[in-house]
């Protein structure tokens, strides 16, 4: 858990730093545009008294954090020939205030959609008037965020792909997230809607597959739960797609109907059956479903629900170092831990946009630090397994 929040606190700060320098930077331009009395034109002599002269590294303060830019330098024309301040360049630099409010914008505004609203509010922020803020200089700036929040999959070959939901109000957000065959995560797509239903998933799914990711090839879907997801998958996929339960969400809700002082025994029935070969351990899970089914019929019921795909792994004899990793949804569950953390004291989302905003920024965020999953050396056995006409192929080539 401490490596998790150490891992979003970094990735959080390398999101900053590229969404914040773009429109900072665009700001700054702006601003110098303001007091040299338009842009510079190359080929073409300035008819102001303040004329361009280059660019300069610098800094300048948002919150609590320094954010390295390059600052247009101005100076006046001669006889008196003088450097000239770019006006919102102070402005940045010591007011703290200022730079916490423009960090807010920032991170209210951090997605595609919404991106333009940044540099305005930004501008005006630093005190450059609405009027001298271009379309040029908005578009220049998303060029830079939309190359962050949109990519292409077509040359990645996923092996697993992870689905699950996360709540916020009345809103849920579905994430995807796919491991590719060296082992190295990916986020895939984000969509919002009132529930995990199968239109929404499968309208992610759709987006991801328009993004090159290849419907023919055999993967491994871990879940979260819902019979939406696994309609959505069937959808888009096909049904011949493997899909794994989310043990850890298993046990989380069958525990949730049982007294605390039956909850130890079922845990490590669970566990151990877990362990079994599918069809050995599912008889001993039906057991234990039949045992409880008089007094707690609501866990018995939560028990063998979506029981078989609870042992997918066990039934496609995965290596078991490959277990680990592949019968939870915690790889996706890391980034929804962190959106959990900087949304803590948010007691009221408004729409689902600003849901949708905090969901990409967390995501990004925390992708920066994704690590390779636990056993990637095995995942070549996986390969094999889901496609394995596709690995023999490769051998002969």
């Amino acid at each position: 858990m401490v490596d998790l929040i150490e891992q979003c606190q970094v990735a959080c700060n390398e999101l900053i730093d590229v969404t914040g320098r773009a429109a900072i930077q665009a700001v700054l331009q702006l601003s110098a545009v303001e007091a040299a009395g338009g842009p510079p034109q190359q080929g073409k002599r300035h008819s102001g008294k303040v004329v361009f002269y280059g660019r300069q590294p610098s800094h300048v303060f948002l919150s609590d954090r320094k954010l390295e830019v390059e600052r247009p330098r101005l100076r006046s024309k001669k006889p008196n020939s003088q450097e000239v301040e770019v006006p919102a360049y102070p402005t940045m630099q010591y007011q703290e205030q200022m730079g916490a409010r423009m960090l807010d914008i920032l991170m209210h505004g951090v997605s595609t959609s919404n991106y333009k609203a940044v540099i305005p509010e930004m501008a005006q922020t630093a005190r450059v008037p609405r009027s001298s803020v271009s379309r040029a200089a908005i578009e220049a700036s998303e060029a830079e965020v939309n190359a962050l929040l949109s990519r292409r999959f077509d040359d990645l070959k996923l092996l697993v792909i992870y689905i699950d939901g996360l709540t916020f109000g009345k809103y849920t957000m579905i994430g995807a997230v796919g491991v590719d065959s060296k082992g190295h995560k990916h986020v895939l797509g984000i969509r919002g809607g009132a529930t995990e239903n199968a239109a929404v998933v499968t309208a992610l799914l759709e987006d991801v597959v328009a993004r090159g990711v290849d419907p023919r090839r055999k993967m491994l879907f871990v879940i979260g739960g819902s019979k939406g997801l696994r309609a959505a998958i069937n959808a888009v996929f096909g049904a011949d797609q493997p899909v794994q339960r989310c043990r850890a969400r298993k046990l989380r809700n069958v525990l949730g109907y049982l007294p605390k002082d039956h909850q130890a025994q079922v845990k490590s029935i669970l566990r151990a059956a877990w362990k079994l070969p599918a069809k050995e351990g599912m008889a001993r899970i039906k057991k234990l479903a039949q045992w409880l089914d008089e007094k707690y019929p609501s866990a018995a019921a939560s028990l063998v629900e979506g029981l078989e795909e609870c042992f997918t792994i066990n039934r496609l004899d995965i290596p078991l170092a490959l277990h680990r990793c592949l019968a939870t949804t915690n790889i996706i569950e890391g980034p929804h831990a962190g959106v959990r953390i900087q949304t803590r004291r948010v007691t009221h989302w408004q729409n689902g946009k600003m849901v949708l905003r905090w969901m990409v920024s967390a995501f990004l965020r925390t992708e920066k630090r994704f690590h390779r999953i636990m056993g990637h050396r095995d995942l070549w056995a996986l390969e094999a397994i889901l496609n394995p006409v596709a690995t023999v192929s490769q051998k002969v080539a």
